[in-house]
Formats: structure tokens, C-alpha cells, sequence
């Protein structure tokens, strides 16, 4: 395997390992009475961003490949369904762990947020409409940056602009942008009591009641400005160079990690193929960051191979 992945897998593995050692509550429930997994989760959910940094969009693709390439990180791989049925069994399992090496990043502490959603499609044809496990969780929207419709879902993000995953979400498509980012904010501790932080949207964030909720958190809004406004807004000057980097995070996601390619036919698959992506973008950084790895953060270019 490729040297520079074979570190941070292994870095990885120790770090969720001992995480999940000092916070058993975080591992997925089994039942008390049963036969103990071969391959651990710590295991488990290393070889799942090994996957998401492969390319691998394929689960029975990756086995395969996990068989002839990763015997030496991994003495026993499970099938493709036994590897599906835990993975999505994960989930929150993952949530705790993308906040755990978010918060171990230097760049967590940045004092200026970027926000920006993107869609994931769920489906195309109106026969998969119909049909797909997925209704009543996706819906039809509009990608403005993409001038199309799609049916699926959303997922907002609130990122730094070293592209480190701050807080995220995942709705249906037409879920309101500034209702969404609000909750993420109110319902995550963490994210309040950061004197001067600053949020910066583009301009379908904009609303008075949404600045004034964000003020009165301590948080500063810089959006563009419309023709109807006569006041001049702070920081607009800055808007251009870091709106392209939350658009590049989101390229990221959706073309190095396949996000839109997640294969997900079930809401709590999508979920777990979402978060999937998501902790395999943190996990990268939090190594480059963490470990002295040159170049920017967000580069997945040393461990795409």
C-alpha cells in the first residue's frame, strides 16, 4: 500500500482505538450475548476511509481489493454485506470521531467560518422516484450553482478555510439554508462563546432575523451586499477568494470522495456513506495538520493511490 496512507491509516486506527477505549458508550450497541467481531471497530471504521480515499464507490469492489492489498493492516476482512450491515451501524460512532480529530486540529481554532451547501443526489429517473426507500427523506430542489434540478437531499456545511469540517447537517433539498445553519450552530456547545468569530455566506443567506440571531450568538456575518442596501458591509473585499474555497471543500467531497456517487439506496445508508466522506476529509487533515505533512491541509493528493 501506498506508504504515506499506510501512515495515517495506522495513525488513525491507534487514535479511534483509544478513543473508543477511554468512551465505550461511542461503539455501536451489540447484543450482550453473541460471538465478538473478528474485525474491530476501530478497524472497521479506518478501512472505511481507507475506502472513501481510494475512490472505492464500490463496497464489493474495495473487499476485493481490501483482500489482495490490506491483508497486512487487516488479518481478517468481512464480506461485503457483513462490511454494509456494520458501517451504517456506525454512524454515530463516526460522528464522535470527526468531532474528536476536528477539535485536535490547529485550524479548529480559526476565527472565520465558511458556510455553503451542496446537493446529494438520490436518484434521477421518476421510476426510482417512486419506487426508492428514499422518499419522504429527498426531495425535489435547485442547485443555483449548477443551473439544474435534482431529487435527493442537502448537505450544509460549516467549514474553516483550511477546509476542516467545523459543523454539518443533512437535509432535504429544500430545507431553508439559514434555518439549517442556525441549529448547527445552537445545537453544538462548542461552537458558541468564540468572541469575534465571523461567518461568511453567499448571498441566499441573507435575512435580518438570521444576522440578528447570529449577532447575538457573538457571531459576525459577511455576505455581498445588494443594490438595495445604501450601508456599506464589512469585510465584502475578502468574499471572492475564500467563497471559491468553501466551493473547493465541496469539490472535494463530491470529486476526490465521490459524494454524489455514494450508492446509497436507504436513509440510513446515504447517512452513513455521507459521514463516511466526511470523516475521511477530516482525518486527512487532522494528519496533515497534526503531523508536520507539508503542503495545504486539505490535499488528499498523497493518499488517493
Amino acid at each position: 500500500m501506498n506508504p504515506d496512507l499506510d501512515t495515517l491509516a495506522t495513525r488513525l486506527y491507534v487514535t479511534i482505538d483509544d478513543l473508543l477505549l477511554e468512551h465505550p458508550q461511542w461503539a455501536p450497541e451489540r447484543p450482550k450475548i453473541g460471538i465478538a467481531p473478528k474485525l474491530t471497530d476501530a478497524e472497521l471504521i479506518t478501512l472505511a476511509v481507507i475506502q472513501a480515499l481510494l475512490g472505492y464507490t464500490s463496497e464489493a469492489r474495495f473487499i476485493r481489493h481490501a483482500n489482495v492489498h490490506l491483508r497486512s493492516l487487516f488479518p481478517y476482512l468481512p464480506q461485503r454485506p457483513a462490511y454494509n450491515k456494520r458501517l451504517r451501524h456506525a454512524a454515530a460512532t463516526m460522528q464522535h470521531i470527526i468531532a474528536t480529530l476536528a477539535r485536535d486540529c490547529p485550524s479548529w481554532n480559526d476565527d472565520l467560518w465558511l458556510v455553503d451547501s451542496t446537493p446529494v443526489e438520490c436518484g434521477r429517473s421518476r421510476e426510482t422516484v417512486k419506487r426508492s426507500d428514499m422518499a419522504g427523506y429527498a426531495t425535489y430542489g435547485y442547485c443555483a450553482s449548477h443551473s439544474r434540478f435534482f431529487w435527493g437531499l442537502r448537505l450544509h456545511l460549516i467549514a474553516t478555510p483550511s477546509g476542516l469540517p467545523v459543523a454539518y447537517a443533512v437535509t432535504g433539498a429544500k430545507t431553508d439554508e439559514r434555518d439549517t445553519a442556525l441549529a448547527m450552530i445552537h445545537l453544538d456547545p462548542a461552537l458558541g462563546g468564540r468572541p469575534g468569530q465571523m461567518l461568511m455566506a453567499d448571498k441566499g443567506y441573507r435575512s435580518a432575523a438570521f444576522e440578528t440571531e447570529l449577532n447575538d450568538a457573538g457571531i459576525t456575518l459577511i455576505r455581498p451586499k445588494v443594490r438595495s442596501e445604501k450601508t456599506e458591509r464589512l469585510h465584502t473585499r475578502f468574499l471572492k477568494p475564500f467563497r471559491q474555497i468553501i466551493e473547493s471543500v465541496n469539490q472535494t467531497l463530491k470529486a476526490q470522495l465521490d459524494l454524489e456517487r455514494h450508492g446509497g439506496r436507504k436513509p440510513e445508508g446515504v447517512c452513513a456513506r455521507i459521514l463516511q466522506r466526511l470523516l475521511a476529509l477530516t482525518a486527512a487533515i487532522w494528519h496533515n495538520e497534526t503531523s508536520g505533512v507539508s503542503g495545504p491541509a486539505r490535499s488528499l493528493l498523497a493518499y488517493d493511490h
